[in-house]
This record gives structure tokens, C-alpha cells and sequence, in this order.
């Protein structure tokens, strides 16, 4: 067990269901740039032999955009994933849900995609005492600020614990 001291220790960590505020958006950071790699390399784990992600010969010559997408879903995980750090690192229990998901533009290899997530709707649970049902709109944009994924996620978040004093 490792001595007392009167050392001040922070600990990286989401927002409580409390410190969750309706309305506020918050801005994540830093952004992801997408890779080659990680597009082909999400499509090919997730067995999603789309030609539109993986052949670049086929994509090339296939208008409106004459060149390979990111897949989608790889765009809504790591949309989600960007938010963690700041608002559910270790404060959420699941997620319940995903709804009013859309991809309004695309995005390419080399695009970086930027997050920020609304709190629209926060309740108590009604029966997990010491948890709460939290409502996030996730918006990406790129690099020119074009919005290229929104998602709508409930989410079950932890209150504060009585003993925490951070």
C-alpha cells in the first residue's frame, strides 16, 4: 500500500452524471487525421468488402467523388471515440443507444475529423440509484469544417461517488 502524502493527485476522467450540464457543447481535442491504413484496415476487421473502401483502381473512375470513401462506420466510432477522453472516461456504464445517425459529406484518406458533443436531455435513472440516463449529439466536421457525421447516443453515466472529493 503506498504511503500517505500530502501530495494533490489528479486523475484523468469523464464528467459525472452531475457535472453534465443540458445544452453546453463541448469541444474535443486534439482531432484524428484518417489513414489510408486505418480505413482499409477497419474495413477489412469489420469483413465489409465494400469496392468503395478497399479498390482504389475501381473507386478512381466511379463519380461523384472519383476516389476511395472512409468507411462510415469507422467515421461514427471514432466521431464517438474523440468524446471519451473529455466527457465518459471511466463515468459511463454503457451506452443504451444510437438514433439520427447521418453522414452528410464524406470523408477521404488524409481528411482529420474534428468532435464536439451537446448534452440535449439528462435524467435520474428511475431504477439504478447512483446512475443517470444522459442524451449526447455527436457532430463531426473536417478540416474545413464541413459537417460530415452526426449522432444522436443515450448513455448510462455513473454519479459522483459520496467518498470522491476530486
Amino acid at each position: 500500500m503506498p504511503e500517505e502524502s500530502d501530495e494533490k493527485v489528479v486523475r484523468q476522467r469523464g464528467l459525472w452524471f452531475e457535472e453534465l450540464e443540458a445544452g453546453v457543447r463541448y469541444v474535443h481535442a486534439p482531432g484524428r487525421t484518417i489513414t489510408e491504413a486505418d480505413n482499409v484496415l477497419f474495413t477489412t476487421v469489420t469483413m465489409n468488402t465494400q469496392a468503395l473502401h478497399l479498390d482504389a483502381a475501381w473507386s478512381d473512375e466511379q463519380p461523384p467523388f472519383n476516389q476511395r470513401l472512409v468507411n462510415s462506420m469507422f467515421t461514427l466510432a471514432t466521431l464517438v471515440g474523440l468524446s471519451v477522453t473529455q466527457m465518459t472516461q471511466g463515468t459511463t456504464v454503457g451506452n443504451l443507444g444510437f438514433s439520427d445517425i447521418a453522414f452528410p459529406k464524406p470523408m477521404f484518406h488524409g481528411d482529420t475529423l474534428y468532435a464536439e458533443t451537446t448534452v440535449i436531455d439528462k435524467r435520474e435513472s428511475k431504477s439504478r440509484p447512483g446512475e443517470g440516463i444522459v442524451t449526447f449529439v455527436h457532430t463531426g466536421r473536417n478540416q474545413h469544417g464541413d459537417i460530415v457525421a452526426t449522432a444522436t447516443r443515450k448513455a448510462m453515466m455513473r454519479k459522483k461517488p459520496m467518498e470522491d472529493t476530486n
